[in-house]
């Protein structure tokens, strides 16, 4: 009998999906062009050389952490605010953060520490349910039990036990956005156009000896190339001319590319374009609404799924404590507070109680 795709009876770990780029539930080959594989080379590539994804990562688990946090528990609540920019970073990045809990000499919770999620595999039991974490640091591995480790993920529709990150489906268009940085480089330090071609035409068809050839490509580079010789007059000999070149306009226009790989690098990670700075876009009418809208249907749904997780993994210490955004005190959101307390407040047949109900008042 299989349980979530796995045989009844197989125990061993395996390593999450994310964690392996570039290839298919089914372990076939995926052909994903020239970027980065792996989740460590994808992320040295996006978050660390990539200033769109890197910021975009920034934006959305800097809101996540900076957001204001309603726990029952104040011990609870700094615990949590401890790990919330890294977990959500991680969730982003690799669709799965591992909190580990550590306790105290009497059994209660010391410290919740996030563990890299590239590290850590699931062992399963017979049932097909995890039964135990597998952390590992080179050869080194520790197995650690379920009950101390809280397990945030995103929707994965291909597995059951791993969630996805936005890293993998960004890759593209993070490879296409470092290869036109690259590029546009690279025209840079030779002027933005080929400068020309030193052409020898000595009138009765001869042509230079390889020695000739040698000894004039060594002299140009030492002559006439790089930043110090730039504008240098050249003297040529009899024979040789110098006939100048430049690039078409549509060989240099690598800004739209670059632009369309930026927005769907933003799109990747949840992010308005206008909050990234990118020209272009009129979606939102201003950097407000732009604002209002990352948080809405990015920063809070990541943060409501974080917090739920970790209110029900800590809930054998913490049973009763809450765990939640306070809406009200969210700085991006106080017009749509603000317009809903005055439609409650303006309900006549509405008791006190229920207008407290309406706007979670309690």
């Amino acid at each position: 009998m299989a349980w979530f795709g796995w045989k009844s009876g197989r125990d061993d770990a395996r390593p999450a999906l994310s964690g392996a780029f570039g290839a298919t539930a089914a372990g076939a080959a995926r052909p994903v062009g020239q970027w980065p594989q792996g989740y460590e080379a994808q992320v040295r590539a996006g978050y660390c050389g990539n200033p769109i994804a890197q910021r975009a990562v920034k934006l959305v688990a800097e809101g996540v952490a900076g957001a204001p946090l309603d726990a029952g528990d104040a011990r609870l609540g700094a615990m949590v605010a401890a790990v919330l920019e890294a977990v959500a970073a991680q969730v982003l990045l690799h669709g799965n953060a591992f909190v580990q809990i550590l306790r105290d000499d009497e059994g209660g919770v010391a410290e919740l520490f996030a563990l890299r999620p590239e590290r850590v595999t699931v062992e399963l039991g017979a049932d097909g349910w995890p039964a135990a974490y597998l952390y590992r640091v080179g050869v080194r591995s520790m197995r650690l039990d379920p009950a101390s480790v809280v397990h945030v993920r995103r929707f994965n529709p291909i597995d059951d036990h791993y969630g996805l990150g936005c890293l993998d489906a960004a890759s593209g268009a993070v490879a296409i956005h470092n290869a036109a940085s690259a590029w546009s480089k690279a025209l840079l330090d030779n002027a933005a156009r080929p400068s020309g071609a030193l052409v020898y035409d000595a009138g009765d068809g001869s042509v230079l000896s390889p020695d000739q050839f040698r000894r004039l490509r060594e002299e140009m580079e030492a002559g006439f190339s790089g930043a110090a010789n730039a504008g240098r007059p050249m003297l040529l000999e009899g024979g040789l001319k110098w006939q100048a070149m430049s690039l078409t306009p549509a060989d240099m226009d690598f800004a739209g590319t670059k632009a369309a790989a930026a927005r769907e690098i933003a799109l990747a990670f949840g992010v308005p374009p206008m909050l990234l700075g990118l020209p272009g876009d009129s979606t939102y009418a201003n950097y407000k609404e732009a604002n209002r809208a990352l948080w809405r249907l990015t920063v809070l749904p990541l943060a409501g799924a974080i917090l739920t997780a970790l209110r029900q993994g800590l809930a054998p210490w913490f049973a009763d404590a809450t765990l939640a955004i306070d809406l009200d005190r969210v700085p991006a959101l106080v017009e749509d507070r603000e317009r809903l307390w005055r439609m409650v407040a303006a309900a006549d047949f509405l008791s006190p109680e229920e207008k407290r109900q309406m706007v979670d008042w309690q």
